[in-house]
């Protein structure tokens, strides 16, 4: 079994960063909050700790402190800004209010020969930002690097697998900070480099094996990535025992339903049974305008249809879905001290009681990551690349409230869209591309006449993990073409706007 890195979560906009630069490394990694359950790390084969940075200070009542549970593991820690600090201060050092805060690139000297800087110059530019300073080190610390302002950068106590940096090496402004990860991983924690999609497939094999026994499962498909890929893993681990349903609630793009089967069908030989269930859904979602009850009306009633399914099958006590490492951090789902973003109707969105034991084999990955899995499955190109869709799909795409012939606008302007992306080369440049529907009418003028019509936004973002995204700056010639595309081909809409906003402050979907 693979070695893990856990890490600590204490509110540093740099966390998931952390975790990424480490499985970039092919070592598994996994955050937890401050104040986690033990329970959370008990199925984890630990090969190190992490502390991320922070808002707080050590000094402060109820800051975030530091768990001695870490501690019984016996493997190295590793404190990174407010996680050096609350180090030095859990083992009686002292942390002061620097007066003057180092924010930015900055120059560290080394004092000391360390692992953590194995192979390194006498200096490095590294990224500082903190408002707080280590004056005194615990016995048995060591100094083995200073700032230019002569404050203590990094120090260790190797005897007792201790170590710590007040500048962030996780972020690609500090000049060696894969360097320094990579030390840390291999020459301090002594972890094999063994986290592959290989590898991840025939765990995953083994342990869905080990789960089923002689049950069946029902594999709910969506025409995404994700579960495409958890449906033709569960295929390779238990055959027949995995039963596929995709359930069509009305609220997928235009013409999407039958265009999935037929990949499902003729690309991937997944026996796949349509559930057409659209006027239901749009029943329990009409006049409801609220987009957490929007989920929770969707994420219910799928479970709902899956439970009927199942009874036709003996022993279907298992579903298995797509569920994403995003998914579970943004509806709050990895420690009671997140923070809920919004619920994700495959998480926050599912009843408190249901039948099922749920199977979520890539709840501890991030897109890209599935995506590979997905090359190590022989998953067909134009499964993997297409763009995530949302599982209450349009109906979070319509603000306010969901109507047929609100739906068909969008899925009209969407259809065109998508396309036009797709004709001019665009859509495998963007990570994600889609329209809003907007919940106002607007004056417009078309052939002479008054219009009080709707409102389409374009959403076009690049990203790597869908944790942080930057809008796509589509060329103006072609922003042009588009928008007069939509206002002249789909009834309804007389003004086209584009989103220009980054994540965070915004998130990717609008609901």
């Amino acid at each position: 079994m693979h070695e893990t890195v856990i890490i600590i979560d204490y509110g540093s906009q740099y966390t998931q960063l952390i975790a990424r630069r480490i499985r970039e490394n092919h070592v598994h990694s996994i955050i937890l909050p401050y104040d986690f359950n033990e329970k959370m790390i008990q199925k984890y084969n630990v090969g190190g700790f992490i502390l991320s940075g922070g808002p707080s200070s050590v000094y402060e009542k109820h800051s975030p402190t530091i768990s001695n549970k870490i501690f019984s593991y016996n493997v190295p820690v590793l404190g990174i800004c407010y996680g050096f600090q609350l180090l030095v201060d859990y083992f009686y050092g002292s942390v002061e209010n620097s007066g003057k805060a180092e924010y930015g690139r900055a120059k560290i000297s080394f004092r000391n020969s360390s692992k953590l800087f194995f192979n390194f110059d006498s200096s490095t530019d590294v990224w500082m930002s903190h408002g707080d300073k280590v004056t005194k080190l615990p016995q048995k610390w060591l100094e083995i690097s200073n700032s230019e302002n002569n404050v203590i950068s990094a120090a260790e106590n190797p005897e007792d697998n201790l170590y710590g940096v007040q500048f962030h090496p996780e972020v690609v402004h500090t000049i060696k900070g894969d360097e320094i990860i990579k030390n840390y991983l291999f020459n301090i924690c002594k972890i094999k480099s063994s986290w592959t999609a290989e590898n991840f497939v025939k765990e995953k094999i083994n342990e869905i094996k080990n789960i089923v026994g002689d049950g069946n499962v029902i594999c709910a498909l969506s025409g995404g990535v994700d579960s495409t890929v958890v449906a033709t893993l569960l295929k390779k681990a238990i055959g027949d025992k995995s039963i596929c349903v995709f359930v069509d609630h009305g609220l997928l793009r235009k013409n999407e339903s039958q265009e999935v089967m037929d990949m499902y069908t003729k690309s991937l030989n997944l026996n796949v049974t349509l559930l057409d269930k659209s006027k239901e859904f749009l029943s329990l979602l009409s006049g409801v305008k609220d987009p957490e009850l929007k989920r929770k009306i969707i994420g219910n009633k799928f479970i709902e249809e899956f439970e009927k399914f199942s009874s036709k099958f003996h022993d279907a006590t298992f579903l298995a879905q797509g569920t994403l490492y995003p998914d579970v951090i943004e509806s709050g789902g990895y420690g009671k001290v997140a923070d809920k973003i919004k619920s994700h109707h495959n998480v926050g969105g599912l009843p408190d009681k249901m039948k099922f034991e749920l199977i979520e084999p890539v709840n501890e990955l991030f897109k890209d990551e599935v995506r590979k899995i997905g090359l190590e499955l022989n998953i067909p190109n134009q499964f993997l690349m297409r763009h995530p869709f949302p599982g209450p799909g349009l109906g979070i795409r319509i603000m306010g409230e969901i109507t047929e012939q609100r739906l068909k606008i969008l899925k009209d302007a969407d259809k065109i869209f998508i396309n036009f992306l797709k004709v001019n080369n665009f859509y495998d440049k963007i990570w994600q591309a889609f329209c809003v529907l907007l919940p106002i009418k607007t004056v417009g003028v078309m052939g002479d006449k008054r219009t009080y019509d709707n409102v389409i936004c374009l959403r076009m973002v690049t990203s790597l993990d869908g944790m942080t995204a930057d809008w796509f700056d589509l060329p103006y010639d072609l922003l042009k073409l588009c928008s007069n595309k939509i206002v002249n081909e789909v009834k309804g809409v007389n003004r086209v706007v584009m989103d220009v906003t980054s994540k965070p402050p915004g998130t990717i979907e609008w609901e």
